[in-house]
């Protein structure tokens, strides 16, 4: 018999087992190799590359060491400024102790203790907490729990989901669904739904001299046209309250958001307050239904809700909505849920978020930021030629261009003017993105009143410098 090797190994030598590869393409030199979200790449490879390596404060540090003030904080979200030693320390504790575990069936502290605290900065009655990762999704949750609720309810016919036009709730599927006709929607249509909407309070797309305060009237006239139609097949109707984000900060004028609450209720229709972007002081108030004194049904939170440190988001509903999921039947189960749904550090970041707002006054600051900023974009930018509207809510501003300003002419699609003049503005160090034509500013909440300032230079110095030929007024 022949012995065996010692330790029981073969005889034979071991190897691994040959690799087949093949090349791997790469990015061509000078070309990212990172797809960006909302961005053309062939003209993000041939712009000046901007690749951000560390932030201080309101201040964005690039890896040549130029600083760049955060004019749209980072993506409307950051709240506090960046590296705020509260929430990094939040942060790093809680990931030294537990860094996720699942939401399906089992909670950790940090969840709960966000739930029991976020009812308390909220409009009355709302009191249950779905979390996920991000602000859309935080609208898909609350278009399928409007749904599901009247489903739950034995009345499965009133599914249709009412929004404005010119609306943006994200780019999910039912996000998508909700936005208006254009490049963002038209390539998906097959995988979408149909939304009933009613008019947008906004003025300046309407005629000459219409005042917001008829624009705001315009809406819910068009809102009650349409209920009086479909409440029956209806399940919810979703704004954006006050200020239409993405829409191109479009406001609506005092009254709009409870005018929208009264016809809901009148109509027996849910109200999805989508808070995503308004939320957490954007617009002096610590949310925008506290402006009119609303609570609605339902509202999706994102963005602000960890200061801007960590994907996180809630659906918070009320009572009314939440019994009737609640079903020791296991009949009425509400089936949605994601992996890093109220993840432990997220929440640990938002927990401390809400404990520099409860030591700070963090709204009053933002209010009177929000009055600086008004007489300086009054004193160098309303009266540009080049400008045809500035609205403003609180820190949240979009200046709308045009090429000729008595008829209100937009510039052709393709001179991207409101990318040219926010590329304009790097120059004089300020860092702001546009939607289309609508150059927007949402500093963080912590601005300075010298970095407003700088803010308003760069963009008038991105407005002068509109190339002659395009100058039509």
């Amino acid at each position: 018999m022949t012995a065996r090797p010692r330790g029981g190994a073969s005889q034979r030598t071991a190897r691994a087992p040959e690799r087949t590869t093949r090349p791997v393409d790469t990015a061509p030199a000078g070309h990212s190799p990172v797809w960006h979200p909302f961005t053309q790449m062939a003209i993000f490879d041939a712009d000046p590359a901007l690749v951000v390596e560390r932030a201080e404060g309101n201040r964005l540090i690039a890896t040549d060491g130029r600083s760049y003030i955060d004019g749209v904080a980072s993506l409307w979200c950051n709240v506090h400024g960046h590296g705020r030693p509260e929430i990094v320390r939040a942060i790093q504790e809680q990931a030294a102790t537990l860094q996720h575990s699942t939401l399906l069936g089992v909670s950790h502290p940090r969840a709960i203790e966000l739930a029991e605290r976020l009812p308390s900065l909220l409009p009355p009655g709302l009191t249950r907490s779905f979390f996920s990762e991000n602000g859309a999704s935080a609208v898909e949750v609350a278009l399928k729990m409007a749904v599901q609720f009247w489903a739950n309810a034995g009345k499965s016919e009133r599914r249709r989901i009412i929004a404005l036009e010119h609306a943006y709730h994200g780019d999910t599927i039912g996000g998508v669904s909700l936005g208006g006709p254009g490049r963002f929607r038209d390539p998906y249509a097959p995988l979408l739904f149909e939304p009933l909407r009613f008019d947008s309070p906004y003025a300046f797309g309407m005629a000459p001299g219409t005042t917001r305060a008829e624009a705001t009237q315009r809406s819910l006239d068009s809102l009650r046209s349409l209920l009086e139609r479909h409440a029956h097949e209806s399940a919810a109707v979703i704004i954006e309250p006050r200020v239409q984000g993405a829409g191109g900060m479009i406001v609506s004028g005092e009254g709009h958001l409870a005018g929208v609450r009264r016809l809901c209720d009148e109509f027996d229709v849910l109200m999805i307050a989508d808070e995503v972007a308004t939320g957490f002081g954007r617009t002096g108030q610590m949310f925008a239904c506290d402006l009119e004194g609303v609570t609605p049904d339902i509202m999706a939170l994102g963005k602000g809700i960890t200061g801007g440190y960590l994907p996180l988001s809630a659906t918070v509903a009320t009572e009314r909505v939440y019994a009737n999921f609640y079903d020791p039947g296991n009949q009425r189960t509400f089936y949605h849920g994601h992996t890093y749904a109220g993840n432990p550090i997220c929440a640990a970041a938002a927990l401390a978020n809400f404990d520099v707002f409860a030591s700070e006054d963090v709204l009053g600051r933002a209010r009177e930021r929000a009055g600086q900023l008004e007489s300086l974009l009054a004193e160098r930018v309303a009266g540009h030629p080049r400008v045809g509207e500035v609205r403003q809510q609180g820190l949240m501003v979009g200046i709308e261009l045009v090429a000729d300003r008595a008829s209100r002419a937009p510039f052709p699609a393709a001179a991207r003017m409101g990318a040219q003049v926010c590329m304009a503005a790097r120059e004089r160090d300020v860092l702001l993105r546009p939607l289309g034509d609508v150059v927007i500013l949402m500093p963080p909440l912590s601005i300075e009143a010298g970095e407003l300032a700088q803010i308003c230079e760069a963009v008038a110095h991105g407005l002068d410098a509109i190339p002659d030929a395009l100058r039509l007024g």
